[in-house]
């Protein structure tokens, strides 16, 4: 997943240098009606001077964030800064008694924000991932504060009047096509933003924007709460059973870093369901942590979220609304691929009859193997709840293929996946190559950080990753910059791959669920499309597109972690080195489709749940969580008592607070392009350098500088057909429900 903005709009300009981002206290004071002051009248700031490091451009090889140097106490300052900076370039883009011209009004503030930029990129990503009480306030406090300095900028009448005039020139100035295409963004950022409103109707909107923005952050932060105390505590070692000695290690260990030694824990990821649901064999815990995961932002307690995400749902239909549109959906999906929120849902409804029906034949087979269980045990049988599919699932998996989870980690030990699989296939493709750095500063010594090199030798980009489960980071995965790439601005890539992969007892490997192994892949996928980035101007620049579009990369190179050539160099046994032998890789090929209907069913009925969320007009009333989700799952089709969505409405991070309301439909858009994209590299050779360069010059190497549909039919030759898509998740011949 791409990290879109916590705390700004995705599609700003002052962060138009960092990429677009994820994510899941004490409990937030609550939201002020009052609107928040702009930086300019905010409380006086430290001067700047050495004693904060984000004063001044990191000394570090591609800018890279001071870790050693930066303190919690650094972060406030220097955003408040920041902002009144930034606030005076634009002002003085604003009066500039010169006509506008591109240079003066687009490029001047391409150019805005140095320092703000230089503090969000790192602060977003530290308070992601490694986060703590004292920024976790910050980020609630400077919320609406940023929220505010966004409508500075868009709804400036003086500032917008410039920008519309070189616009409405744009044809006669004889622009290069990038120049041209910022030209046509930047306006339809402020027109989409409110600049064309009424000045009542900008200060309606500044108080909304404000609110959601407190909101959100608020959300955020509870979130992380619920996941942390949500973790199910087992007092007898007896009830994890089915686990491996090394989860059964991690939980103890994990147990022993909150304290209770003695005990087992067993941490929330960020979805529905858990990794240990697969081998858990005693029912009663299985249910626990289901349970424990599905209520975990709905105790009503200082975690519960749901009265926060009713807020959101009004205040963003309201702010639609004020913008000239039905619904929020409508709003955001304007300058997507899919343009509109019906095209959205109609392309979902083509995959939601067969994932159904597919989930429900898979239904069949698993209640059909707890009852020969049952009956062998000489116990009554029982339906099929939804913490059962995962542990029953496996059971069908090893009847119907002799194959287990078990079986195939031993040949996944992480550092060897990351460098004879990740490494390798781009160095296959693209002719990468990488050295770890010991002597750049990280923030958590779990973090990693290494040197990439491109094909001709010469340093292309820094990247970091984070990849162990810690309570004071948010759930999922994500990429995102801590300093993006600007040929304007002489800044390349610094960018990281965080996830949430259990970690192991000390001395023990850090073995990987195939799952696992996909999201590293997927995440490095991002990666590249950050390394790759060669634009001029940041607003175009690396993974600064579509949501539709942005995860295409990362999907695409999900493809070459079952790559046969790419499979073989890392899938080797981490205790004798021996590569996995045929016949254990020819079962996991067979195996590949199973359970695809419940995989795309929990991957639909979330991503209908967050468009119903946003298709709410201004004048729908105020919510129900619980009873809304369930009318919306019944009314889309999706509602299997055994299926639950991916996300819950309660914790759906995704959508109430990174950035991807009415956009997680983005995932299964992209896995069209993805899955049609991998049938044109197959075509044509597959795993070829030649095919690498030719994606990376006309895919991966163009950010926004060009119209994202017409990007991808100038590469492929055509326009993305669904039905790899259907093929390769299992659903070309599902039949209709």
């Amino acid at each position: 997943m791409l990290r879109l903005r916590t705390l700004v709009i995705a599609t700003s300009i002052v962060l138009a240098a960092c990429s677009q981002g994820s994510n899941e206290g004490s409990q937030p004071a609550p939201a002020s009606t009052a609107p928040a002051k702009p930086a300019s009248a905010a409380a006086p700031v430290a001067d700047a001077n050495a004693a904060n490091p984000f004063f001044a451009a990191s000394t570090l090889p591609f800018q890279a964030p001071l870790f050693d140097k930066i303190k919690d106490s650094d972060y406030q300052p220097a955003i408040e800064k920041g902002m009144a900076d930034q606030l005076a370039e634009w002002q003085k883009i604003a009066d500039d008694s010169d006509a506008p011209t591109f240079e003066n009004t687009y490029v001047a503030l391409e150019k805005s924000g140095a320092l703000l930029t230089r503090v969000l990129e790192t602060f977003n990503g530290v308070t992601s991932a490694n986060t703590d009480d004292t920024l976790q306030k910050v980020q609630e406090e400077e919320a609406p504060k940023l929220a505010a300095h966004m409508d500075a900028l868009y709804l400036d009448g003086k500032l917008f009047d410039r920008v519309q005039k070189v616009y409405d020139a744009r044809a006669t100035l004889n622009l290069d096509p990038e120049s041209l295409r910022l030209v046509e963004v930047t306006y339809r950022q402020f027109v989409h933003n409110g600049a064309k409103l009424s000045d009542a109707d900008k200060a309606k909107l500044k108080a909304l924007n404000q609110q959601e923005s407190t909101l959100e952050a608020q959300f955020n932060n509870k979130l992380l709460a619920a996941a942390k105390d949500g973790a199910l505590v087992v007092d007898d070692k007896a009830k994890l059973a089915g686990l491996s000695d090394e989860d059964i290690a991690a939980a103890a260990q994990a147990a022993k870093d909150r304290g209770l030694a003695g005990k087992w824990v067993i941490v929330l990821q960020n979805t529905t369901q858990q990794p240990a649901l697969q081998s858990l064999s005693d029912r009663d815990t299985r249910k626990a942590l289901f349970e424990a995961s599905w209520n975990r932002a709905e105790k009503g307690n200082a975690d519960d979220t749901r009265d926060i995400i009713e807020q959101l749902a009004q205040l963003r239909a309201q702010e639609a609304k004020l913008l000239g549109f039905p619904n929020y959906a409508a709003w955001t999906l304007q300058d997507q691929m899919a343009k509109t929120p019906e095209a959205a849902m109609g392309f979902m409804e083509k995959l939601a009859p067969a994932a159904v029906a597919r989930a429900k034949q898979e239904a069949a087979e698993i209640q059909a193997q707890i009852d020969k269980d049952q009956a062998a045990l000489h116990q009554p049988t029982f339906k099929l709840e939804p913490w059962d599919w995962q542990y029953y699932a496996e059971q069908v998996r090893k009847a119907k293929y002799d194959l287990d989870e078990s079986q195939i980690k031993p040949y996944f030990e992480l550092n060897n996946v990351l460098q004879n699989g990740v490494f390798y296939a781009a160095n296959q493709l693209y002719g990468l190559t990488f050295k770890e750095r010991h002597d750049i500063p990280v923030y958590n010594p779990d973090v990693r950080v290494f040197e990439v090199f491109d094909k001709d030798g010469k340093s292309l980009a820094l990247w970091y990753c984070d990849y162990f489960k810690r309570d004071n980071k948010n759930g999922g995965a994500w990429m995102d910059n801590f300093v993006g790439q600007s040929k304007l601005l002489g800044t390349k890539p610094v960018i990281y791959n965080v996830a949430n992969f259990t970690k192991p007892a000390a001395g023990q490997p850090a073995l990987l669920s195939w799952d696992d192994v996909v999201t590293m892949f997927h995440e490095f996928g991002h990666a590249l499309h950050g390394m790759f980035a060669d634009e001029q101007y940041p607003t175009l620049s690396g993974t600064a597109t579509a949501r539709d579009f942005v995860e295409f990369p990362s999907q695409f190179n999900e493809h070459w972690a079952s790559n046969s050539k790419v499979f073989a160099n890392f899938a080797k046994n981490y205790q004798t080195g021996a590569p996995m032998p045929q016949p254990l890789v020819d079962k996991m090929q067979k195996a590949g489709k199973f359970n695809s209907g419940y995989a795309m069913t929990e991957l639909v009925a979330a991503a209908m749940l967050d468009m119903n969320w946003h298709m709410l007009g201004a004048d729908a009333p105020k919510q129900d969580t619980d009873k809304f989700e369930a009318a919306s799952l019944k009314k889309d089709g999706v509602d299997l008592s055994y299926v639950p969505p991916r996300y819950r409405s309660s914790y759906f991070l995704h959508i109430w607070s990174n950035g991807y309301s009415a956009g997680y439909y983005a995932y299964l858009w992209t896995q069209m392009l993805a899955d049609d994209a991998f049938v044109n590299f197959k075509e044509h050779g597959g795993l070829t350098a030649e095919n690498g360069q030719r994606f990376r010059d006309m895919i991966l190497s163009r950010g926004n500088t060009v119209e994202l549909s017409k990007l991808y039919k100038d590469w492929r030759g055509q326009d993305p057909s669904i039905e790899p898509m259907l093929e390769n998740r299992g659903l070309k011949d599902a039949p209709k429900k």
